[in-house]
């Protein structure tokens, strides 16, 4: 498996610099809060004082949430009394450099203590005015996402040429070199000294991959490109770079800058004062620092003097910990705003999980983006796992135990009607070629989505002894692995600050399938027989406990020629289901059915509440677009903007401030990138907030801003209320709904909402189920009222009811 990560190492050109994200100062060490629950947070107000009143302002994070030893702050003070006011730190007088205008001053305060500080601004003649206490956190966190997670690869010496900081004289942790590659202390935090890099694009340029380092030696190149920004002005497209790490993780902040400023006093005339907030996708199971990516240097967002921040810390090939990319994000912008200054407003962008982040932050931490460019996006990690997690059970089941049932491989299509996602023939099976090496084995040609896309997730999240990132290999190099003992590996274990840890010493785990009917709505449908729906449920199965998990068959360990060989020869070895992880079925006893699997109450409780699921809060400018793949058996299954839109409808009203847009990529040559436009949309949208605060977002919203869907081109085919008609409601199927066939997923098919987050569902009796309605015009007879009965003894799902766990 995959965790599609791409990095670019920088390693010419470098410019130390005294900037935020440096580890030497005295805030680099391991203390702070250990809350696992993130806090609410709302964005700095900055408003004129009335005459004669002066007060304080943190403008680059909460109060409470300062990181690093120093804050961007402001004074609101008029102009007459501003040479009378004093700043106290801490009951001692500081002298920061503030800049000064009409009603303010505002500059950086440094030198805080961890924990608690009083900062203070007295009058010369009356006193004290106003009193801020700020908490200041490590740079290297936390703030209020737990312990951290240990062991911790470094990646700032193999992608940045940058030896970490010593930090620690435990061996154990990574091995710090000096020039001749003797080892001069260890590093637990990762952490380097920011610095500067300059790049530029030549002439002809028009991607991230063609940006070239500026000359060390200070000359200028003759094949500069000209671009021009959101004010007219054309100029050289020169870049500043800037490299560090903040909270353990590697950050990048990219803008515009002129032809040879002094990399300490930064130029920022050519910053449009926009900010992105670039997340990215992936997904990994954390334990690594990750590598920086040169897609942060967006070109068509730089080019016109938008600035852009990125974190490894919001990439989600690299941990899919989302307190910790909050803690991470909220720590990243907070050391922009106080390098550069405040933004006029910040957007995100990001796809797949990071249109995920886009999501769930603007809930758990409004203020930190303003407006979203969410492309490929999933309500949230925590909701796919259910049915990802039926993926390997529903396929295992047609490719062995249900082997003699022709319809499985006759039509690919018919193992829609089992897993919901979409199957194509055209999407031809890899495993497909060892067929004649296997026994009890029958496999179909083609390949449903849970093939194509999601083979090894399953695996990636709940086995530990699966170490699918290969953080030992990244490791051992440079550090002891041994020495942090038996390490387990996978999400529930990258967030054990909130799943926590069982009686087995292993995390908690949320996966559950109790009293799901796989196959419900397939059966009343007519598609599949009721004979074939019960033996399905009675068989199915589940996943063992993460204690009785054991390592993982081909293709898990590569996919080499002796992997191959050891997959044709030795018995059980071809395992790309992860059978032997399953709770399965035994032939030998054939009236007991399969156990099911069983969530753990307490940890599913701790997730609900965590901010680890979405629950449809948020109000923001938000662009959800969808480059249309499901043709191509892409994870990016486009009902998922509808499950997303069905969410906050629930919670918020309304999804005024919400467009989907879907774009065309069948028959095209190349896919076409909306998001150009899309950021075109979010400033003009920015625009008419910024001019009528006292309108709503959906009053505020320019005419494009609405939902639509795009040809292969890029031109609108049709756009406004009623094209996605059908979806969400019982209206006529609307024009985009025609063109943009979606599917669905197991947990859909088994009778769940379209939005899921259904992960241990509410139960009624069987008896109760054959009299409301559950299994439509079926009437079981009393052999299969009894086979419903030993299958589902705890009950079946009834979705009507809130989910066991959630909130009340």
């Amino acid at each position: 498996m995959s965790s599609w990560k791409q990095i670019a190492a920088c390693t010419a050109g470098a410019i130390v610099i005294a900037a935020c994200g440096g580890g030497s100062d005295n805030s680099s060490n391991n203390g702070g809060g250990s809350s696992v629950t993130p806090p609410t947070t709302t964005p700095p107000v900055t408003t004129p004082p009335a005459e004669s009143a002066i007060s304080l302002e943190v403008l680059s994070s909460q109060p409470e949430l300062v990181s690093g030893g120093d804050a961007r702050i402001a004074v609101l003070a008029p102009k007459a009394d501003q040479g009378q006011l004093e700043l106290w730190l801490n009951d001692a007088q500081i002298n920061p450099t503030l800049t000064a205008s009409a009603d303010r001053l505002e500059g950086l305060v440094s030198g805080l203590k961890l924990g608690a500080n009083t900062l203070t601004v007295r009058h010369k003649t009356r006193g004290k005015l106003d009193t801020l206490t700020l908490t200041n956190h490590p740079i290297t966190g936390p703030m209020f996402a737990g312990p951290k997670q240990e062991p911790f690869v470094c990646t700032v010496a193999t992608e940045l040429s940058k030896e970490p900081l010593v930090d620690t004289t435990d061996p154990k942790y990574y091995a710090v070199k000096d020039a001749a590659n003797a080892t001069i202390g260890y590093s637990q935090h990762c952490s380097i000294d920011s610095y500067v890099q300059y790049y530029y694009m030549p002439v002809g340029g028009t991607t991230h991959s063609h940006y070239l380092l500026m000359p060390t030696d200070g000359s200028r190149p003759a094949n500069i490109a000209k671009t021009t920004l959101t004010d007219g002005r054309t100029v050289d497209f020169i870049v500043r770079w800037e490299f560090g790490t903040i909270n353990r993780f590697i950050y990048q902040y990219v803008m515009l800058a002129p032809f040879g400023e002094d990399p300490t006093k930064p130029d920022t005339t050519l910053w449009n004062r926009k900010l992105v907030y670039h997340f990215q996708g992936g997904v990994g199971f954390g334990h690594y620092q990750g590598g920086p990516d040169r897609r942060a240097g967006l070109v068509d967002a730089i080019g016109k003097g938008y600035a852009i921040a990125y974190s490894t810390g919001n990439r989600t090939g690299e941990h899919y910990d989302m307190i910790v990319g909050g803690e991470t994000a909220l720590m990243t912008k907070e050391g922009f705003v106080k390098r550069y200054g405040v933004p006029s407003y910040t957007v995100g962008l990001g796809a797949s999980g990071g249109g995920i982040q886009q999501y769930l932050y603007p809930q758990n931490h409004p203020g930190l983006i303003d407006a979203a460019i969410a492309v490929q996006p999933y309500p949230d990690m925590v909701g796919q796992i259910p049915h990802v997690g039926d993926c390997e059970l529903l396929e295992y089941y047609m490719d062995v135990t249900d082997l003699a049932n022709d319809r499985w491989t006759d039509d690919i299509k018919n193992r829609t009607l089992l897993v919901g996602l979409n199957a194509e023939e055209s999407v031809k099976n890899p495993y497909f070629g060892l067929q004649g090496f296997l026994t009890n084995v029958r496999m179909a040609t083609g390949s449903t989505e849970c093939r194509k896309a999601w083979q090894g997730l399953t695996a990636g999240a709940m086995n530990p002894k699966f170490d699918a990132d290969d953080i030992l290999k990244k490791g051992a190099d440079r550090m002891n692995m041994a020495a942090f003992g038996d390490i387990p590996f996978s999400h529930f274990d990258d967030v054990r600050n909130i799943y926590g840890i069982g009686a087995d010493g292993f995390p908690r785990s949320t996966w559950d399938n109790v009293g799901v009917q796989y196959g419900l709505q397939s059966m009343k449908d007519g598609k599949i027989t009721q004979a074939e729906f019960l033996d399905l449920n009675f068989k199915v199965g589940g996943w063992k406990r993460m204690s009785d998990m054991v390592a993982e068959g081909f293709p898990y360990n590569g996919t080499s020629s002796a992997e191959q060989n050891k997959a044709a020869t030795i018995p059980g070895y071809f395992d790309p289901w992860g059978s032997r992880n399953m709770n399965r079925w035994n032939p030998a006893t054939p009236d007991v059915p399969a156990p099911r699997t069983h969530g753990d109450l307490d940890a599913l409780k701790a997730m609900q509440r965590s901010g680890l699921v979405f629950t449809g809060k948020t109000d923001i400018p938000t662009i959800d677009w969808h480059p249309y793949l499901e043709h191509k058996l892409n994870m990016h299954n486009v009902h998922q903007s509808f499950a997303i839109r069905q969410r906050i409808r629930h919670k918020m009203g309304n999804s005024d401030h919400q467009a989907i847009w879907f774009t065309e990529t069948r028959n095209a040559t190349t896919e076409f990138d909306q998001t150009p436009m899309a950021f075109e949309v979010i400033d003009e949208w920015m625009t008419k907030i910024r001019a009528n605060p006292t309108r709503t977002v959906a009053d505020n919203r320019p005419e494009r801003a609405v939902d639509s869907c795009f040809d292969k081109d890029g031109a609108l085919m049709a756009k406004g209320e009623g094209v996605w008609g059908g979806v969400l409601d019982k209206q006529p199927r609307g024009a985009c709904t025609q063109a943009f066939p979606m599917y669905g997923t197991s947990r859909i098919v088994a009778g769940g909402p379209i939005e899921g987050g259904s992960f241990k569902c509410a139960l009624k009796s069987v008896d109760t189920a054959l009299s409301d309605g559950t299994y439509g015009s079926w009437k079981p007879n009393a052999a299969e009222i009894r086979k419903l009965q030993a299958t589902f003894p705890e009950g079946v799902c009834d979705f009507s009811k809130p989910d066991q766990g959630a909130p009340s």
